[in-house]
């Protein structure tokens, strides 16, 4: 069975300018926007914002 397009992977790059990526999935419905989340980025050693790429 196919992958849903409702749920489409993301790629998250660090704010910190540093490179790290995280790689999930979303719901188009619910966020509909470009998504921002805070998590950490082992480079920089801290928690940062990490925004999605397209």
């Amino acid at each position: 069975m196919a992958r849903s397009t409702m749920r489409p992977v993301v790629k998250l790059r660090s704010t910190a300018g540093t490179g790290v990526t995280y790689v999930t999935r979303k719901n188009r419905r619910n966020d509909p926007d470009r998504l921002v989340l805070r998590k950490y980025d082992a480079v920089a050693g801290e928690h940062v914002l990490f925004r999605e790429e397209r």
